[in-house]
């Protein structure tokens, strides 16, 4: 499976605005903290979902989990441990989210696969602030 396509990244980025941030630290030095603070700077409206986390991050209020957020969510970024991915993909898959995003490092065969069945569009192993900076140097992304 080819998983550096630009075809799910592009389609992702420029047709989805509401992100849920599944592992969203309040800690600015994360990098689920500075992916998140990115993308909303560049227009997103982001979601936080964190199990320990009660009130706010980045102004947003916060969730313990997908099923609890009260408003649709086109895309589901995943900041957890590969083996931590599959129940957050299946709460993606019943919240109706569009795409599912598995940060750099994160790689999970079984849960792209459950993704894809359920007509989900898949990134693993990529930094969406990365693949965003890159198409909007590149000009195929427009400003949002």
């Amino acid at each position: 499976m080819n998983h550096t396509a630009n075809g799910p990244i592009q389609k992702i980025l420029q047709e989805n605005r509401v992100i849920a941030v599944v592992g969203l630290s309040r800690k600015p030095d994360r990098p689920s903290h500075g992916v998140a603070r990115y993308l909303q700077e560049e227009g997103y409206r982001i979601i936080p979902v964190s199990p320990n986390i009660s009130d706010t991050v980045l102004g947003e209020q916060t969730y313990p989990d997908l099923l609890s957020i009260p408003e649709p969510v086109d895309v589901v970024d995943i900041f957890r441990r590969s083996e931590d991915i599959p129940p957050v993909v299946e709460q993606a898959i019943r919240i109706g989210a569009k795409a599912v995003w598995m940060q750099l490092g994160i790689i999970n065969e079984e849960a792209e696969e459950m993704a894809r069945a359920a007509g989900l569009d898949v990134v693993m192993d990529h930094c969406m602030l990365v693949e965003h900076r890159k198409l909007r140097l590149s000009g195929a992304l427009q400003a949002g």
